[in-house]
């Protein structure tokens, strides 16, 4: 039985992709899917990510299908899927289904919200949250949503933007409403979960971070500067100066295949795990 079976609300189109009725509003730019699905193959960011979820995915596995919720045009999960994990993506932008479900081959792709999708309470056995929660006005109604829909002891795997010291005209841009904190993320999760394992990531991009985006931001410059290129943002660019950084980060997913526990860094990532009710 296949996820989308779970909700009497979803019905597949012409192209196989499961739909309801409407998805409703969502703080995400518009083009979004349009322009990652056009450089997520050649950004080092996005692979990088990619290495590092599936090494979180390899130190706690997950008993069941990872739903992929907010997974875009599917990067994510068409890595899940490559490397056997089961994987549905959801998606409640049209685009980033259909490019999920035609352009990367994903077999269960449904276009809804996590909530407009219906599933009933205790169904699902693992989500996969990367670089969503953010996105979310009420992240801990949404926290509750996902707590119900779990089944005892579900998992909860997530990246988000860490420091809120490192807000810019970035996150404006990408409709963000917060960044995060460990000590925001406990907070976000408890009481119901155990954080299982969390760590920081992309430490080596802090320091260009902080220069080439957060510094001009808070001088006022971002608006005669621009705000950077979803190219120079996520390392696609291809120029040899933007793959620098990322040279030394290629131990950090070793580590997290490990569980080692890295304290600097621009995102985190991290996994919980059901445990009691919410209030």
């Amino acid at each position: 039985m296949s996820i989308a079976d779970l909700s009497a609300r979803l019905t597949p189109d012409e192209h196989g992709i499961w739909n309801t009725s409407g998805t409703g509003p969502l703080s995400y730019p518009e083009e979004g899917n349009r322009e990652y699905f056009r450089i997520e193959d050649r950004s080092l960011w996005f692979g990088h990510r990619n290495d590092c979820i599936m090494s979180i995915l390899k130190l706690i596995p997950p008993a069941g299908p990872v739903l992929d919720v907010g997974g875009g045009n599917g990067f994510v999960t068409r890595r899940m899927l490559d490397e056997g994990f089961e994987a549905v993506l959801l998606e409640p932008g049209m685009e980033g289904a259909f490019n999920g479900r035609m352009g990367r081959d994903i077999p269960e792709v449904i276009c809804a919200t996590l909530e407009g999708a219906g599933f009933p309470s205790s169904s699902l056995s693992a989500v996969g949250l990367f670089d969503v929660i953010e996105h979310i006005g009420s992240d801990r109604s949404f926290m509750d949503l996902v707590h119900g829909l779990l089944v005892p002891e579900g998992l909860v795997y997530a990246a988000v933007p860490a420091h809120s010291w490192l807000w810019s005209s970035s996150d404006e841009a990408a409709r963000h409403f917060r960044r995060y904190s460990r000590e925001s993320i406990r907070t976000l999760f408890s009481p119901g979960f155990d954080i299982l394992y969390m760590t920081g990531l992309f430490g080596a991009l802090t320091l260009p971070v902080i220069l080439l985006r957060v510094l001009p931001y808070r001088l006022g410059l971002s608006k005669i500067l621009g705000t950077p290129s979803a190219e120079s943002v996520h390392g696609s660019s291809g120029s040899r100066a933007a793959a620098i950084p990322y040279r030394f980060l290629r131990s950090e997913s070793v580590d997290v295949r490990h569980g080692k526990s890295r304290r600097s860094g621009t995102s985190l990532l991290f996994v919980a795990r059901k445990t009691s009710g919410r209030s």
